[in-house]
Parts: structure tokens; C-alpha cells; sequence
């Protein structure tokens, strides 16, 4: 009788386990269900975003960085139609989110951040340097506070691709080496230099960042140069 004991001990536990797998499995299911569903609406609320134009964030920006000049071309950018944005831009360090629109004449880096035509295009291509210029008085002025090790993210319909930065550098306006394609998919970020000066800046600040999976880091700048 002792045997059966331990047949009828053993059988439950087997019995235990398998309602414990089943539970398991229906509550994995039932997250990445849930978690399926977020990303699914999460993409199609994206792609609803950059269709209707460049407010891709649903918020005003934060103007305590910009020049009241940049204050007033953004307001004035409102009244303009813009083609859908191709991406949004997204610098957690300082908590920028912006739409990146093509090309870079003045209005569209009054509404949001410009694609540099002749550059990789975001969420086209996971190989080359993507390049995208924005006003040092606005978006881009909080670009001053970023350092090597800090992360840029590439939001696309398609997918999010995450970049670290590696090198940070200020060169003359006429040095266009810094979009040329680097050894790893890159995005580089242009902006006028110093950010306080006044007139129009002699140089650029340039701020380059490599696919995250296969990172290097370098500093190519003086970060504590007097603005």
C-alpha cells in the first residue's frame, strides 16, 4: 500500500505542475496579448500622428530654451501645411521629441527638425548616416547638454531604432564630411555654433551617434568651450 501512496503522491504532484504550466501559458499569453495590442496601437496612433503633420508629440514644445525670435516662428510655422513627417526624433538626455519633417529651409526648422537631403532616410535603410539639422535657439539648443554615452531614437511606423552617441565635434559650415557614411549606421545631428551668439553662428555643432547594437565611443570636442 505504501507504493500506492507514492503513485497517488507523484500523480499529484505531475497534476500540480501541469495546472501550474497551464496557468503560466495562459497568463503569458495573456500579457504579450496585452502587450501586442499596446504596440499595434501605439504604431497606429504614430502613424495617424505623422500623417496629420509635425505636432507628432501632442504637446507644445518646451520654449524655456528658445529665443523669443524662435518663439515666433514656430507660432507662425502653425498657420503653414506641411507634407507628414517621416519620423520622430527623441533625445531622452533632454527630453526632446520632435518630428522630423524633409528638407531644412527656415519654416520647416521653425515647426519641427529637417531631414538633410542626400542622406540616409529613416526607416528606409539600416545602413548609412542619417542627417538632421534643427535651429540652435530651438529645438536643438538643449543639444548643448548632451554627452557621448547618451541615446537618440529613430521612431518610425515601421520600427524604433535606438543610436548612441560617440562623438561630438565643431567644425566650419563648409565641412560636409561629417554626413558622409561611417563604419556603423549612424544619425548626425547639425545646429549652429556657439548657441548664444549673436548674428549669424560661424560654426556647427555637430553630434554623432552609432546603431546601438555596435557602439564606439570617442569625443572629438571640447564640451566646456564658453558658449
Amino acid at each position: 500500500m505504501q507504493w500506492m501512496r507514492k503513485v497517488e503522491r507523484l500523480l499529484l504532484i505531475v497534476g500540480v505542475l501541469m495546472l501550474c504550466v497551464y496557468v503560466g501559458a495562459r497568463i503569458h499569453g495573456f500579457i504579450l496579448s496585452r502587450a501586442e495590442v499596446k504596440r499595434f496601437k501605439s504604431q497606429q496612433l504614430l502613424a495617424q500622428e505623422l500623417h496629420n503633420g509635425t505636432e507628432a508629440t501632442g504637446k507644445a514644445p518646451d520654449f524655456s530654451l528658445w529665443s523669443p525670435k524662435r518663439i515666433q516662428g514656430y507660432q507662425e510655422s502653425l498657420a503653414s501645411h506641411f507634407t507628414p513627417a517621416m519620423a520622430l526624433l527623441r533625445i531622452p538626455k533632454i527630453h526632446l521629441e520632435v518630428p522630423v519633417l524633409e528638407g531644412t529651409d527656415d519654416l520647416s526648422l521653425n515647426r519641427a527638425v529637417g531631414h538633410i537631403a542626400g542622406t540616409a532616410r529613416p526607416g528606409e535603410t539600416s545602413d548609412g548616416n542619417i542627417g538632421i539639422a534643427g535651429h540652435r535657439d530651438g529645438f536643438f539648443r538643449g543639444l548643448k547638454d548632451v554627452a557621448t554615452g547618451d541615446t537618440i531614437e529613430i521612431m518610425t511606423q515601421k520600427e524604433t531604432t535606438t543610436y548612441v552617441i560617440d562623438q561630438i565635434t565643431i567644425v566650419d559650415p563648409s565641412d560636409v564630411s561629417v554626413l558622409a557614411s561611417r563604419l556603423r549606421p549612424s544619425v548626425t545631428l547639425v545646429t549652429c555654433y556657439p548657441f548664444y551668439f549673436v548674428g549669424s553662428a560661424p560654426q556647427r555643432y555637430i553630434v554623432q551617434a552609432s546603431l546601438a547594437s555596435s557602439v564606439g565611443t570617442s569625443v572629438s570636442a571640447d564640451k566646456n568651450a564658453k558658449l
